[in-house]
This record gives C-alpha cells, sequence and structure tokens, in this order.
C-alpha cells in the first residue's frame, strides 16, 4: 500500500528531521507487524508492505496507508536487511 506522494513530501524522520525514502518490508517482518497491529484493526486485516526509512537508519512502518511515525516503534536497519 503505497503513501501519498504529497505526505511523503511533507513526512521527516521525528529524531532528526531527515527526509525519508520508501523501502520494501521483508515478508518476515510484514508477518512480524501484522501480527503487532492485528489488535488496533477490528474489522479488518493489516496490511504491511513498506517502511519509510531515514538516513540514520530508522525505519517507520506503514500501516494500511498510514505511516506510523513513533520513535518507539521503528525498525532499524538491521532488522530489515536482516
Amino acid at each position: 500500500m503505497a503513501v501519498d506522494p504529497k505526505l511523503l513530501e511533507i513526512l521527516v524522520c521525528p529524531v532528526d528531521k531527515s527526509p525519508l525514502e520508501v523501502v520494501e518490508l521483508p515478508e518476515a517482518v510484514r508477518n512480524r507487524l501484522v501480527e503487532k497491529y492485528r489488535e488496533q484493526f477490528k474489522d479488518e486485516e493489516p496490511v504491511v508492505e513498506i517502511g519509510l526509512a531515514s538516513p540514520a537508519g530508522r525505519v517507520y512502518p506503514v500501516v494500511s496507508g498510514i505511516p506510523v511515525m513513533l520513535v518507539d516503534e521503528a525498525l532499524s536497519r538491521e532488522e530489515i536487511e536482516g
């Protein structure tokens, strides 16, 4: 599920305000995140395919088209390249 290009233009890393780039998440990471966010989606299955990566190595998941820009929810590049 893609992120609106206009939204991507204004989103920045909440830690260092650097621009973000879209990255594909490996299937194992996708499955883990679907399980993690399932309870928050009562009537539908969450969709996780991509993340938004900062140059510093933080990757913010995009869940059903919604970027999760919480520092505590960010993955590391090592987790997704792993």
